[in-house]
């Protein structure tokens, strides 16, 4: 966004403008569920808090600092809403919590392919893969792995997202492709 764009995103959230807020919704609701799929592992809690990151960024817009970019501010509260929730549930140990969630499934929103069916069909499969694959990860590994290549952050703003620093987000993204590494099936030619 240019200067201006990012001062009428600031001031539009401040004054609460439903017309933003539309756009805003349009233009980021399949990466924002996209995200929160990968990191509940369960489509109905990712629709609950879809539904619930909208309310609060209707309700603290005025918190929107113009200096980030919002994709960032945006995935940080879904985060802290589900990172919440995960809090009241209690785990039994630190093991549950880095444990991949049972039926993770990835959301990707269908678009007509481009190149031939069949080059779609083996794309697609292999995106398959990578989804199936990328669900058994550890959810701190997957977030990490989510925010930068499907989200396309960069290393500072998944710091940000994360409240951690660059270093953990670096072993954090290094771990967890290592641990897709191992899950992806090997291709036999």
């Amino acid at each position: 966004m240019i200067d201006d764009d990012v001062k009428a995103l600031a001031l539009g959230l401040t004054r609460r403008d439903p017309d933003l807020l539309d756009r805003l919704i349009e233009q980021y609701q399949y990466r924002l569920f996209r995200y929160l799929i990968h990191l509940t592992g369960d489509r109905e809690h990712a629709e609950d808090f879809f539904q619930e990151t909208w309310v609060r960024v209707l309700e603290r817009g005025h918190q929107y600092n113009a200096k980030w970019k919002f994709e960032a501010w945006l995935f940080t509260i879904a985060r802290n809403l589900v990172f919440d929730w995960r809090r009241k549930k209690k785990p039994q140990s630190l093991d549950e919590l880095m444990a991949p969630s049972e039926g993770a499934a990835g959301f990707e929103p269908s678009t007509p392919p481009e190149e031939s069916p069949l080059q779609w069909a083996v794309q697609q499969q292999s995106e398959s893969a990578v989804q199936a694959s990328l669900g058994r990860v550890p959810v701190v590994f997957r977030e990490v792995l989510v925010l930068r290549f499907q989200e396309e952050l960069s290393l500072e703003e998944i710091a940000s997202v994360t409240s951690t620093p660059i270093s953990t987000v670096k072993s954090r993204l290094y771990r967890g492709l290592e641990a897709l590494r191992k899950l992806l099936p090997e291709e036999r030619a």
